[in-house]
């Protein structure tokens, strides 16, 4: 699944960002205030897991209101000239524009700052939730203000962190829920981000552990994540186990490393590369089903997991474009687990014109399509290009292509957003790429497994892919 959830008006649902997502751009909230895209208030409840955007007016931080309780139940608002009254449940609020006292359930509470009512929304100050809340839900919160972290009751996720002994020594960390971070490395660390996840630091946060390999590893929380910093001595990979619960990040086997043909050594240690040596294609598309073996996904359902959604959704566009006499080539086509370096590679291995990587949602409804977000390119050397930024030659017609599907999806009335992040592993494909997440159409979360619904999306999207063939051949 996509990873953080974002809700930019009360009549949106919420949006999640896909796995190993590390932001996601936003775009269309029209607010008065200055918005800032990078800050973020994460919400964690036993209903909902969820994050809003933030604006900052007049120097002080704001979140929407009704945005904030909506996950939580049942809640109305409405303006009045500059009188601003919300519900939520059996419980009235009622604000006014420009005035920091407000009234909840009959009782005054003073805010820390000005209310704000921008175009029929309400707008609190940040700093004024640990009061507004427990008021309106009559139970206590926990706001961790200066990371912008919000708990709504006991939801919190503790972790352990051992290292193991022997020849083959790993870092063992045991969840007491499933969590689904985002995962990156770079030379002497891995970096584990959990935007979606109450995770809570242990009691100090720096861990050490006696191992010349694996000697630390960190704990921080910022702009709504918090986050987990591994030091190694040597390259270092995460593997998922116990439906989630656990994270083992042991040494990069060297075998796995030289088993990636198009990682190679460049003159900057510290960038892997992706070669562009020119080769027959022998596959004109790549699809990518997500997760798989122990890594589950998202748990969509008690019963529905996103690794077999993204299977069987893969399936069927691979029969529907061959079926338009376009070859197409499934990286996983059973219940396996693979690295993004593995999936990454093999796809680059094929030489392919277009990969599609494809991810499952329960929130929102109807398909998000993703193009990378490329960071700075400054690690290429001649005809090798830096690992991460691989795809930036490619952007343009990843884009291309994006908007296409959009179309065909649009054509068959099914609700369809266009977005860009810095994903792994579309930054690392030397051909147009693109990642398409498939929520339910309706609220019903088994819908998402509905025949009739994942050939309408695998039809739209083969018809654009047959249709969008000759730019393809062409690469532009």
């Amino acid at each position: 699944m996509l990873q953080p959830r974002i809700r930019t008006s009360p009549l949106t649902h919420a949006v999640p960002l896909l796995i190993f997502c590390a932001a996601v751009v936003l775009s269309g909230i029209l607010l008065s205030g200055a918005v800032n895209e990078d800050k973020r208030i994460s919400i964690y409840s036993s209903a909902a897991n969820y994050t809003l955007p933030v604006t900052t007016r007049d120097g002080h931080d704001y979140v929407g209101l009704f945005e904030v309780l909506e996950p939580l139940g049942t809640v109305s608002a409405k303006a009045d000239g500059s009188r601003w009254r919300i519900q939520y449940n059996k419980t009235d609020g009622e604000f006014n524009n420009g005035k920091s006292r407000a009234k909840v359930h009959g009782k005054a509470i003073d805010l820390t700052a000005n209310f704000a009512l921008d175009s029929g929304r309400g707008l609190v100050p940040l700093s004024s939730l640990s009061t507004l809340l427990p008021a309106f839900l009559g139970g206590p919160v926990n706001f961790r203000e200066a990371s912008r972290r919000l708990f709504v009751g006991n939801v919190g996720v503790h972790f352990t962190a051992q290292v193991t002994k022997g020849a083959a020594p790993a870092l063992v960390m045991d969840f007491t829920s499933a969590v689904n971070p985002t995962i990156s490395t770079s030379p002497g660390q891995l970096r584990m981000v959990f935007n979606h996840e109450p995770l809570v630091p242990p009691g100090s946060p720096t861990l050490t552990f006696d191992s010349p390999l694996i000697p630390s590893a960190t704990y921080a929380e910022n702009n709504g994540a918090a986050e987990i910093q591994i030091v190694g001595s040597v390259p270092l990979f995460a593997s998922f186990g116990n439906d989630g619960r656990r994270i083992t990040i042991a040494p990069a086997q060297q075998a796995a490393v030289q088993a990636a043909p198009l990682v190679a050594a460049s003159s900057n240690p510290q960038a892997g590369t992706a070669s562009l040596t020119p080769s027959h294609p022998g596959y004109f598309v790549v699809i990518d089903a997500s997760h798989g073996g122990e890594e589950r996904g998202a748990a969509l359902s008690d019963k529905i997991a996103e690794k077999d959604v993204t299977l069987a959704f893969a399936r069927r566009l691979h029969q529907d474009l061959e079926a338009h006499g376009i070859t197409a080539l499934l990286i996983r086509d059973g219940d396996n687990t693979l690295t993004l370096d593995q999936r990454a590679s093999s796809a680059n291995t094929a030489h392919a014109k277009l990969y599609l990587c494809v991810h499952a949602a329960s929130q929102g409804n109807g398909v998000r399509l993703y193009s990378a977000l490329i960071p700075p390119d400054d690690a290429s050397r001649g005809p090798f290009l830096d690992w991460d930024t691989a795809q930036g030659a490619f952007l343009p017609l990843s884009q291309s292509i994006e908007a296409g599907i959009s179309s065909e999806l649009q054509k068959k009335q099914i609700a369809v957003r266009t977005l860009s992040a810095p994903l792994r592993p579309l930054n690392n494909i030397t051909a147009a790429a693109l990642a398409i997440e498939i929520a339910p159409p309706a609220a019903d979360i088994s819908a998402i497994n509905s025949s009739a619904y994942q050939a309408s999306v695998s039809g739209s999207v083969a018809n654009a892919v047959t249709m969008l063939r000759s730019r393809l051949e062409a690469g532009r």
